[in-house]
C-alpha cells in the first residue's frame, strides 16, 4: 500500500516511515503539518497517484491543537476513497466522532501509547487503506460510555453492546468470537438481532456493519 505520513515529530515520522517501509509498503510522503498533508496528498491525487493511506497525528502545528484531524477530514470530504488513520494522545470524543462520522468506510482513530504492538499497528493501517475501520478500545469505551445514555441503545443487551463495541474497533465475526470465547454462529446472532433493534434493513447499497457502528458511535 501507498501511505503518506503527517507527523511533526520527525523522530516518530522516520519511525513510522521505516516500520511499514521494512515491510514492504511504500511511505510516499513524509509531512509536519495540516496544510502540508493536504498540499501533498492533493498534488500525489493530480498526479493520478493518490494514496491508499494517510496516517496523521491528531495535534500538530502551528497551534497543536487540531490541525491534523481537520486536515484528515477535508481530505476525506475531497478524496472519500483515502483511508485516514489518526494518532493521539488522548481520546478526543468530538474529533473522533467527526472523522468517523464523516463516511462509512477507510477510518481509525489510535492512542499513541498504546501502539505497542508493530504487527497490529501494520494490521490496523493496512485495514483502514482497503476501507475497514480501526479503533483503539479506549477510544471505543468512552463513546460507548456516552452512548449507553442514549435512548437508541436502550434495547440492546449487554453482551450485544459488548459485540457492538468490538465491531466498532473494526473486528470481524471470527475475531470477536475468539475475543469472547464464544462460537462464530453466536457471534453472527448477536450482530443479525444488533441490525434488528438499530432498525437497519437488508439494502443493497448501505453497508450494516459500518452503520450500526455508526449509529452509537453518534448517538
Amino acid at each position: 500500500m501507498r501511505v503518506v505520513i503527517a507527523e511533526d515529530s520527525v523522530l516518530l515520522r522516520e519511525g513510522l516511515t521505516r516500520l511499514l517501509n521494512d515491510r514492504g509498503h511504500e511511505v510516499v510522503a513524509g509531512v509536519g503539518d495540516g496544510e502540508a498533508l493536504i498540499a501533498a496528498v492533493g498534488e500525489l491525487a493530480d498526479g493520478g497517484a493518490l494514496p491508499d493511506v494517510v496516517v496523521a497525528d491528531v495535534r500538530m502545528p502551528p497551534t497543536h491543537t487540531d490541525e491534523g484531524v481537520r486536515a484528515a477530514v477535508r481530505l476525506r470530504e475531497r478524496f472519500p476513497a483515502l483511508g485516514v488513520l489518526v494518532l493521539s494522545q488522548y481520546v478526543e470524543e468530538q474529533y473522533a466522532t467527526e472523522l468517523i462520522a464523516g463516511s462509512s468506510r477507510g477510518v481509525g482513530y489510535l492512542l499513541k501509547d498504546r501502539v505497542a504492538d508493530v504487527s497490529e499497528f501494520v494490521e490496523a493501517v493496512t485495514r483502514v487503506a482497503s476501507g475497514g475501520t480501526a479503533l483503539d478500545p479506549e477510544v471505543v469505551a468512552q463513546l460507548l460510555g456516552r452512548s449507553r445514555k442514549q435512548d437508541v441503545l436502550v434495547g440492546l443487551t449487554p453482551r450485544e453492546r459488548e459485540v457492538l463495541g468490538l465491531m466498532a474497533e473494526g473486528r470481524t465475526n471470527s475475531a470477536i468470537a475468539r475475543q469472547l470465547v464464544v462460537s462464530h454462529g453466536a457471534v453472527e446472532k448477536h450482530v443479525s438481532n444488533i441490525f434488528m433493534k438499530l432498525g437497519l434493513a437488508q439494502s443493497d447499497t448501505d453497508h450494516r456493519r459500518v452503520l450500526a457502528v455508526l449509529t452509537y458511535l453518534n448517538s
